[in-house]
């Protein structure tokens, strides 16, 4: 139904453990001092971008001309030309970072004290200060009217105005558990949730209402993510390891996917990536994921959705695009 590529760079042995999706190209790092931006098309490794020695990824985003990352207390921006700026250009200018989003000309910063900064790329300054949790802010949406969505380790959504820094609404799963990860739809204003426990959550913006909640999985849900013009599929990933497609509108689990390690299709190498194609498996509704062995489903640590694909990083030196038949 579907395969799988994993990629390797030819010269580095590290961890990847976030990747970004956008404009048909893939941006992956953290765990070693360099992001690199991937052609989906060549699997070619287009740039490569430097952490400095002294500063530690955190998390990333982009767009069509810039890098915008989180090195702990600071901010970094690499040009899509190649020159890096970090700032402030002293450390503890604020609290430990925990997440980054950006959109032109914003990055919001998710801080370990509760609050969500936002800087200006243009004037490399912090613009506002908005108090969003109690606890740290552990995952971050934006929206195109100007609305910041933040879960929290504390296990609630936060919605404030961008513009007038004011809390627009607070969104509670029934159980007590973390928010780990969060996304938004701008087309159907549905808000989904993935809570350290394995339950996601979808509510309605436009009401503030919960929709449906599921329990998907008995770990701690990483990431979840949609193609951004789809109003149909959820796509979640965990500790567990198994890729799972949700049914948006009602939560329904619409297929488990986990890849056969052991027999590679074929393996081909380029300058910049060793590629294997491996055969994906779908889990039976009655299947018990346990009994899967480990090797077959590394813990998905982030992914991203594209047109009929979804990458996946697992905090390994491999990244997994999943080709879906649709």
């Amino acid at each position: 139904m579907f395969t799988k590529r994993s990629h390797r760079h030819s010269s580095v042995e590290s961890s990847l453990s976030r990747c970004r999706m956008k404009m048909g190209l893939l941006l992956t790092g953290v765990g070693d001092k360099v992001m690199r931006l991937w052609s989906l098309d060549s699997y070619k490794c287009e740039e490569e971008y430097y952490i400095p020695d002294t500063a530690f990824l955190v998390d990333f985003d982009f767009d069509e001309s810039k890098i915008v990352g989180l090195l702990g207390s600071r901010v970094g921006i690499w040009t899509r030309n190649g020159k890096r700026s970090i700032f402030p250009s002293r450390e503890g200018t604020f609290s430990k970072g925990l997440c980054v989003r950006y959109i032109d000309p914003d990055a919001v910063i998710g801080c370990e004290d509760g609050t969500a900064r936002v800087f200006d790329m243009y004037s490399r300054t912090c613009s506002r200060i908005i108090k969003m949790h109690a606890g740290p802010v552990t995952c971050l949406a934006l929206s195109d009217d100007e609305l910041i969505l933040s879960g929290s380790s504390l296990g609630s959504v936060s919605i404030s105005d961008l513009a007038s820094d004011q809390r627009v609404a607070r969104l509670r799963p029934t159980d007590s558990a973390g928010i780990r990860t969060l996304c938004f739809n701008p087309c159907s204003h549905l808000v989904f949730a993935g809570t350290t426990v394995g339950y996601t959550y979808c509510w309605d913006l436009r009401t503030m209402k919960s929709l449906w909640e599921t329990r998907i999985s008995s770990n701690v849900l990483y990431s979840l993510s949609h193609l951004r013009s789809d109003n149909s599929t959820l796509a979640v990933g965990g500790i567990d390891g198994v890729l799972r497609v949700l049914n948006q509108n009602t939560g329904e689990v619409l297929s488990r996917c986990f890849i056969d390690d052991e027999r590679p299709i074929s393996s081909t190498r380029n300058m910049h990536a060793f590629i294997e194609k491996k055969k994906g498996i779908r889990l039976p509704e009655d299947a018990e994921v346990d009994r899967i062995p480990r090797t077959c489903r590394p813990p998905i640590t982030c992914l991203s959705v594209g047109m009929k694909k979804v990458v996946t990083a697992h905090n390994s030196k491999y990244i997994r695009m999943w080709k879906f038949k649709m």
